[in-house]
């Protein structure tokens, strides 16, 4: 084979050569050798045009009546997706929200600590920061002094009160003997045998013991009113020891607030705007906390989206920052009014200048769990998905066309 194909080389390279320099005899009979070849390749050719022309006809004829079958059933197929569907209300306008509050306390004070740094994750209940409270530990401690005292008076009162009773009753029971010993001076007055001395200082004591009766009912009457009119009254329903309690109760709280606990789960933010030492008023602001346990979706849809969207309808919430995940939750509520409404300047639509503009809505869109999913952060873009189980139905030409006019809702004025 080796032989062979060395040969055949060989014969190759001689053609080669021998064609290099070619006779006019050579020419003449490679041209006359070369007219049947080039016959053969045009029949070739012609050949399988035909074949390809009839192939493509062949195909033509199968593809054809298939797509005019297929026709109707896209047209049936389409005609029941776009009936059917519609009923899913999508905005990609929409953003997560949460409860952000300003962490603040109802006391003056000088920071003694400040027990988390920024962007920590807290706990409800956790301390946030404490205030200096060596004055409130002071006020508490007099409020408390005083509230034994208000006990102590109380008592002193009850026990007024049954002193004037019995004073009263001693009075009333001597006024009976000095009433006889009056009568009996103004008898022998009469006959000579008293003198009119012995009568006046009779009338004088019958006088006097009447006085004590009615200074012991006066001195009864004043601690009975400091009682609230009710002798038997309760330390705990007297008006005294109330409003020393009430001060207590405020000094306790006062000194309960200088520290300051996280009202809810989340994360607190811009922490560095206080520091140890620093002097806070009441009621101002330390740092933020962001709330991370019960979030919410402000969506703004379209006008002409909210058509069939309810309170309680579910929904499904895609994130931008986290694509592929999906949360539930439920529309909690609709905007009375659209965004524009409460802007600074809202639209004056009856001036001449009028245009419209689809106006927007807000909906807010409850999230019903967080756990085991990443955490969401306020002012992440998301999508928002109502399922209104309300399909689109049938156009109103079609409607009109068959006479199946819809039923207009009661109410409803008519132009």
């Amino acid at each position: 084979m080796l032989d062979q194909e060395s040969n055949g080389t060989q014969g190759s390279n001689v053609t080669q050569e021998s064609s290099a320099e070619p006779t006019d005899a050579g020419v003449r009979s490679l041209r006359h050798e070369g007219k049947p070849q080039q016959v053969f390749k045009v029949k070739s050719k012609k050949l399988l045009l035909r074949l390809n022309l009839e192939k493509a006809k062949t195909s033509r004829d199968i593809i054809r009546p298939a797509l005019f079958a297929l026709l109707p059933i896209a047209l049936v197929v389409g005609t029941f997706v776009y009936v059917t569907g519609g009923q899913i209300a999508s905005t990609d306008n929409a953003y997560v929200a949460a409860s952000t509050i300003s962490v603040s306390t109802d006391v003056a004070g000088t920071v003694k600590s400040v027990e988390v740094v920024n962007n920590q994750p807290v706990k409800q209940g956790q301390v946030l920061y404490t205030l200096q409270s060596d004055s409130f530990r002071t006020s508490l401690a007099g409020a408390q002094a005083q509230l034994e005292t208000v006990r102590t008076q109380v008592a002193t009162i009850k026990a007024s009160y049954k002193l004037s009773l019995a004073q009263i009753a001693q009075a009333q029971a001597e006024l009976p003997f000095y009433q006889t010993a009056y009568d009996r001076q103004q008898a022998l007055v009469k006959t000579g045998a008293a003198s009119k001395a012995a009568n006046d200082q009779a009338k004088h004591d019958l006088d006097v013991q009447q006085q004590k009766v009615l200074i012991a009912q006066a001195q009864a009457e004043a601690a009975l009113a400091q009682l609230d009119g009710n002798p038997d009254q309760s330390l705990e329903d007297n008006a005294f020891y109330k409003q020393a309690k009430t001060a207590v109760e405020n000094a306790q709280r006062d000194l309960e607030d200088t520290i300051v606990r996280a009202p809810f789960d989340g994360v607190v933010t811009n922490v560095n705007a206080i520091q140890v030492g620093s002097y806070l008023q009441a009621a101002q602001a330390a740092f933020s906390l962001v709330a991370t346990s019960q979030m919410w979706v402000d969506a703004s849809p379209k006008e002409t989206e909210i058509t069939d969207v309810r309170p309680g309808q579910n929904a499904t919430i895609t994130v931008d920052t986290y694509p592929g995940l999906v949360w539930h939750g439920k529309v909690d509520s609709i905007s009375p009014a659209s965004s524009s409404s409460f802007s600074l300047l809202p639209a004056q639509n009856t001036t001449g200048n009028w245009v419209k503009v689809v106006q927007r809505v807000p909906v807010r869109v409850l999230i019903d769990s967080t756990q085991d999913m990443p955490q969401l952060r306020v002012g992440m873009s998301a999508t928002v998905n109502v399922d209104t189980q309300h399909p689109r139905g049938w156009p109103q030409f079609v409607l009109d066309l068959f006479g199946a006019h819809a039923k207009p809702t009661s109410g409803t004025a008519h132009g």
